[in-house]
């Protein structure tokens, strides 16, 4: 953990981004690192979990981190929460909490109301269309017999 926490402190010096930084670890080495990079490369999901997660998958070939642990600097945001959930690996690591965060202006808890709220009521208009020919894609999916389910 110590070692992600002066990554952070790295990525700040580096001018690169946010003061957040991840590591996925497999049999206690660590296989992967990533920084908050949203900034520097002009991508909101350039979070550090996001990019560890990449590269771990990446290095592993899999896209799932069986046998592995997530270090984070910081208490997962919800995209991170989703992706790391996705990625399954073992166990999670944190250091600061979101509370920390949005104390140093990194608020997520607007994100965390939105997901309490019906669809209809979000602060961003969201309207489903098409539902019945995107059903069809499902359909086609089920029936694929090279279909890989994660």
């Amino acid at each position: 953990m110590r070692q992600v926490i002066e990554l952070a402190r790295q990525n700040i010096r580096n001018g690169r981004g946010g003061p957040f930084a991840a590591a996925v670890v497999k049999d206690g080495i660590i296989i992967a690192r990533g920084t908050n990079q949203v900034t520097s490369l002009n991508d909101p999901t350039a979070h550090a979990e996001v990019i560890a997660i990449r590269e771990a998958c990446r290095v592993l070939g899999s896209f799932q981190l069986s046998g592995c642990d997530i270090y984070t600097s910081c208490e997962p945001c919800p995209m991170c929460l989703g992706a790391i959930y996705w990625a399954r690996p073992v166990s999670v690591y944190f250091a600061a909490t979101r509370e920390d965060a949005a104390a140093a202006g990194f608020d997520d808890s607007f994100i965390y109301d939105e997901f309490a709220r019906a669809i209809d009521s979000r602060k961003i208009p969201m309207t489903q269309v098409l539902r019945e020919e995107a059903r069809g894609v499902f359909t086609a999916w089920e029936k694929d017999e090279r279909k890989v389910m994660y």
